[in-house]
């Protein structure tokens, strides 16, 4: 799990440059895992200030690129040495 979560920071930093990397990981259906003795990882980008009016005041997300072209980019450069 560790040697994917690398290879996915090296991925998503090469792609979108973000300031700085979010990590974490979620333990038992409590924790949100859904099943019982199942853990998976979340990694996300993030940017300084990316906590901006829009999302904060307007309550409004917004989307810099349609999903289905982040999960293109993302998925050539998983088969690629970044």
């Amino acid at each position: 799990m560790m040697v994917l979560t690398q290879r996915m920071e090296a991925v998503l930093r090469a792609l979108y440059r973000p300031d700085g990397i979010n990590l974490g990981m979620n333990i038992g259906k409590a924790a949100g895992a859904g099943v019982a003795g199942h853990i998976h990882m979340h990694i996300l980008p993030r940017w300084i200030a990316d906590a901006n009016f829009i999302s904060v005041i307007g309550e409004t997300r917004v989307m810099p690129e349609a999903l289905d072209v982040t999960w293109e980019r993302i998925r050539k450069a998983m088969g690629q040495d970044l």
